[in-house]
């Protein structure tokens, strides 16, 4: 049992539900954003999207997306690929947990841009498409990394601490994520998992 001082303070977070984040607003970015002529709903959506970081970034971000939108990006799908080291002898449970270290590590790394995290946000809302492919050895994870960034989507390449099963700072897998057609241009000749 919680005292009355402990429930109360649990009791705010116990109520935030999908429609809790609408109090999670600025109020006066999002004025900022109303005196723009961004609709009401829209404008708290831009500050939930970049955090309430500024109006001017919430601005960025819907105006962005309207573009987008016009542009017909809506269409595209976007997949996070996950290629895993056959070289190293890991078994299946050391396997799902360096692709949850990689999923953990790509997600965090693509809260850094604007286009990242707007990228993760469709990503996410178009059904969070995971694959996980077979690499050869390290040097052929480098190589894709390498493919990857040059074409400018985001990665991340998981260096193992070595308690279990592989060397310490071996390389176990990498995740890339992007628009479907471009992850498939580094990663779709590979065998499934």
């Amino acid at each position: 049992m919680c005292g009355p001082e402990e429930q109360s303070r649990m009791e705010p977070s116990e109520q935030s539900g999908p429609d809790s984040g609408s109090q999670d607003v600025n109020p006066v970015f999002l004025q900022q954003l109303r005196e723009l002529d961004i609709p009401e709903e829209a404008a708290k959506q831009a500050l939930l999207h970049t955090r309430n970081v500024s109006a001017e970034e919430a601005a960025m971000y819907y105006f962005n997306k309207l573009e987008n939108e016009e542009e017909g990006d809506d269409d595209l799908m976007f997949k996070m690929v996950f290629v895993v080291n056959m070289d190293l002898a890991m078994g299946v449970g050391k396997v799902a947990a360096q692709v949850g270290h990689a999923a953990v590590g790509l997600y965090q790394a693509l809260q850094e841009k604007n286009s990242w995290r707007e990228m993760a946000w469709k990503w996410d809302h178009s059904g969070a498409k995971k694959v996980v492919v077979q690499g050869t050895n390290v040097a052929h994870l480098l190589e894709l990394q390498a493919l990857a960034m040059s074409l400018s989507l985001p990665t991340y390449l998981v260096q193992d601490v070595g308690l279990t099963q592989v060397e310490a700072g071996s390389r176990t897998v990498l995740a890339i994520m992007g628009e479907e057609e471009m992850v498939n241009n580094v990663t779709g000749s590979l065998k499934l998992l």
